[in-house]
């Protein structure tokens, strides 16, 4: 995965992914939520995009038991 570094973000524009990021909202323990801050740090990144990545490895965007539909 490419950073960001030297990349200016544009409003409605994607950068990583081929969809643009919306927000949403979930909740977390304070400590799943200091977990998470501690690894967006030790990968130069924000919280939101550790999920994402998470999501798109372990589940998968083209997994065939999950439907998106």
């Amino acid at each position: 995965m490419s950073t960001r570094k030297g990349k200016k973000s544009v409003r409605d524009v994607p950068m990583f992914y081929t969809e643009v990021k919306r927000g949403h909202t979930i909740y977390l323990t304070d400590t799943a939520w200091k977990f998470l801050v501690k690894m967006a740090v030790a990968e130069g990144t924000s919280a939101s995009e550790v999920v994402e990545r998470w999501i798109r490895a372990d589940i998968g965007e083209n997994s065939v038991t999950l439907s998106l539909d």
